[in-house]
């Protein structure tokens, strides 16, 4: 019992053919995850315009804008006057936000722009909302100040006339920071607290399709309506479960804790110009521009005369779309189409056994032995990677978003199709093709049953290509006329390729080649669907027992077996040349680099400090050796490379203890003239924090855990007052604790001897670089 599954005339060219199919739907399937075309501002007044947006995006986001900043306060009169332009009642909430992580409490002095338009007969709110500030770096012209200007041309387009719903416009502060600005607009806000339908937007590159990545529970209505209303709509469910799982989060991400309910969009592609000096509307792709702003206003106009609690719902769906078409149907499906799939591939298991073409314990086998090419797709990729960074450790900063990674991304495929073949070849002779076709189906088919209990949303991706498959194998043994049976396997497999290639290319735009092991998986799993189909193109497989065909011609295809082997290897390394020669550093696609210049104005010390793994030759000309020892206390965090720099004159940060009450301490803190934020390194741990500020309300976050590779307790304020803030610090124990106060100010040309950085090189994205910080180390002692 060890058959093909099936077996036809000329079965070469059909198994050709039938890939050949496959590879069309995917060609199609990625041509349909286009942006649309950007409308010129020669268009309709009612329709969303992105040369338009462009022209209110000019006027704010030339600039990086960070939290607190000149800059900032700039680009915030020119949309309050923009919308107060637009009839819409407009104020600014300013309040400290706060958040918090391992060891770490953040806050900062947000400036939240709230505007607002009364509804006519309203049944709830609509709330859109995008954050205006932008990572310190980068002028930010697709995070977010892309979705800021549609918001402006969406006003425009609304047109004077009311919605049936209440309309809130919220652009928030400190989103870079720690979605400061939402967690103040949430906590104290009256809005905050009123609830509503939420649309937040964002952006992880500065192209792709704007894609609604994820929503609020209870979502059927939501989805409903997006895929209604939207003129493109653009993402599934996957992205949802998984942004779940993840630590990321967004403005939606308090938002929807106080309440809301909503869908969060971001286009994600070309994600090496995030959060850099690239970030530029020189950079920015029009056309998703378009796709966020036409988006908007579409579902702007639905919901804002909708009804809004008809929206509530007590399930989610699953949606995707194939072929154009969006396929949405609730959970209460996921479960019974999970269980439908294995019992399909178990179906086939019987009727192949009935055949005589494999035997269940063969297929048993056959179905353990196939965890083998899914491990090792996952180690070559994450090896590739480790390679890459070895080779070129700049790499190692760009955090596997880089510039030109499409030959790197087929080094991945070709290694994902190395392990199926170096595992499917030899043992097609052992187990038998359709043994090792059936069993493999037991992976997708099982990993569905897996998603249907941890990620309900995220079945489908698994789940339909089992089915599929396992019907289509079902048909072909089935169907009489060895057309049919090769069209039954190719419709089997056309789910699998619409679906799991698409969901490889989505976790390389959003992962990254870092964790390229992620696309790898998707990638073998895709391949195992696609077995029987691949066994027509090649030679009859060598038996390892007796009754087998000719041992010469066995041994014939086992020296072919392992050529092909040897050729696909030979294609990835082949490839990942092509990526080192071609993905090279250039003005256009610069390198990144950390610099920072520390003052230690206890003992007026300074130095330069970079935390590149390799210093660029420009970085060489102030870092030389890797001694920190001499770098204030507290302030060194992973390795760094130092080197001597000049004294500036400044006074520095001030910390003066107002109060140390058993583990509390009170502390007065001031920045110094000219700093935008400070930073306390607290060589204990810290259990609560609690910041104020003169006219606006104290906020206390509890805080556990430590920081990594550093003093173990930190605090942040972003957009210190001149004035200063009171900080009040819990710290167990009372033993006396040594405190660093940090003072930062953005850039480094006040430095003597400083050149700014040739074309061909950016600033890293480390929150401590290309920062003056100076330095002040206190003893916190019992009073």
């Amino acid at each position: 019992m060890m058959g093909k599954l099936i077996d036809v005339p000329r079965r070469t060219l059909a198994g050709l053919l039938a890939l050949l199919t496959l590879a069309g739907l995917i060609m199609l399937t990625a041509m349909g995850h286009s942006t649309m075309q950007p409308i010129p501002a020669a268009a309709p007044g009612r329709e969303f315009s992105a040369e338009r947006a462009l022209r209110h995006l000019e006027r704010f986001a030339a600039e990086p804008r960070p939290l607190g900043s000149p800059a900032s306060d700039r680009a915030r009169t020119y949309l309050v006057g923009q919308l107060r332009a637009a009839g819409l009642d407009v104020k600014v909430q300013r309040a400290i936000g706060a958040n918090s992580a391992a060891g770490l409490a953040s806050f900062g002095q947000v400036d939240n722009v709230v505007a607002t338009g009364q509804g006519t007969d309203a049944t709830g709110t609509l709330l859109i909302a995008a954050h205006y500030d932008s990572a310190a770096v980068g002028p930010g012209a697709s995070d977010d100040g892309a979705a800021v200007a549609a918001m402006l041309e969406t006003v425009r387009a609304l047109g004077t006339a009311p919605l049936r719903n209440d309309l809130v416009l919220l652009m928030t502060d400190g989103e870079e920071d720690g979605v400061l600005g939402a967690e103040a607009f949430v906590r104290e806000h009256p809005l905050g607290r009123k609830g509503g339908v939420l649309l937040n937007w964002e952006a992880r590159g500065v192209s792709g399709p704007s894609l609604m990545f994820e929503t609020s529970r209870n979502n059927a209505g939501l989805v409903s309506t997006f895929a209604a209303a939207a003129p493109h709509p653009r993402g599934d469910s996957v992205m949802g479960e998984l942004y779940r799982l993840l630590p990321n989060n967004t403005d939606f991400t308090p938002l929807a804790k106080a309440g809301f309910t909503g869908m969060n969009f971001a286009y994600i592609e070309r994600s090496s110009r995030y959060h850099t000096a690239d970030d530029s509307i020189a950079n920015l792709d029009h056309g998703s521009l378009q796709h966020h702003g036409s988006t908007m206003l579409a579902l702007a106009r639905t919901l804002g005369d909708a009804d809004l609690p008809a929206l509530a719902a007590d399930h989610d769906v699953t949606y995707f779309r194939i072929l154009g078409v969006m396929v949405t149907y609730p959970d209460w499906l996921v479960w019974p189409l999970a269980v439908l799939a294995v019992l399909a591939v178990a179906g086939l298991a019987l009727l192949a056994r009935r055949a005589r073409l494999a035997s269940i314990p063969r297929i048993i086998v056959a179905a353990a032995s196939a965890a083998t090419p899914l491990v090792l797709a996952v180690i070559l990729a994450q090896g590739l990677w480790e390679v890459l960074v070895a080779l070129r450790p700049a790499y190692d900063g760009m955090g596997g978003l880089l510039h030109r990674p499409l030959a790197y991304q087929a080094a991945v495929t070709l290694l994902a199709v190395l392990a199926l073949l170096a595992w499917y070849l030899p043992l097609r002779g052992r187990l038998g093709p359709a043994a090792l076709a059936i069993g493999a189906l037991v992976w997708p088919a099982g990993l569905g049953v897996l998603a249907a209990w941890f990620a309900p949303g995220a079945a489908f991706v698994l789940t339909f290509p089992a089915l599929l498959c396992a019907l289509g194998g079902l048909a072909a043994l089935l169907l009489r006329g060895a057309v049919w049976r090769v069209v039954a396997l190719t419709f089997g497999a056309s789910m699998a390729a619409m679906l799991l290639p698409a969901l490889a290319g989505t976790a390389f735009d959003g992962m990254g080649l870092a964790l390229g092991g992620v696309s790898a998986l998707v990638l073998a799993l895709f391949g195992l669907t696609l077995l029987p189909l691949a066994e027509l193109t090649l030679p009859e497989p060598s038996r390892s027992s007796g009754g087998g065909r000719d041992g010469g011609g066995g041994r014939g295809s086992s020296r072919g077996s392992g050529l092909g082997v040897v050729v696909v290897a030979v294609l990835a390394v082949v490839q990942t040349g092509v990526g080192l020669a071609t993905d090279v550093f250039d003005a256009t696609n610069p390198q990144r680099s950390h610099l920072a210049y520390v003052l230690n104005a206890d003992t007026w010390v300074a130095h330069w400090v970079s935390g590149d793994a390799e210093p660029t030759a420009w970085t060489k000309r102030y870092v030389s050796g890797r001694d920190t020892g001499s770098l204030p206390a507290g302030y060194a965090r992973r390795t760094l490379w130092t080197g001597g720099a000049p004294v500036i004159e400044t006074d520095g940060p001030r910390v003066a203890v107002l109060s140390r009450v058993g583990d509390t301490v009170r502390l007065r803190v001031r920045a110094g003239q000219g700093a935008r934020s400070v930073t306390l390194r607290v060589e204990r741990p810290i259990t609560q924090v609690t910041a104020a500020a003169t006219g606006l309300t104290p906020v206390t976050v509890p805080v556990s855990g430590v920081r990594a590779n550093t003093w173990p307790g930190e605090i942040r304020f972003r957009g210190i007052p001149a004035r200063g803030v009171d900080i009040t610090l819990r710290v167990p124990g009372t033993d006396p604790v040594r405190l660093t106060a940090i003072a930062e100010t953005d850039g480094l040309s006040a430095v003597p001897g400083f050149t700014p950085r040739p074309p061909g090189l950016v600033a890293s994205t480390r929150e401590d670089g290309d920062l003056i910080a100076v330095t002040r180390t206190y003893a916190l002692r019992p009073a």
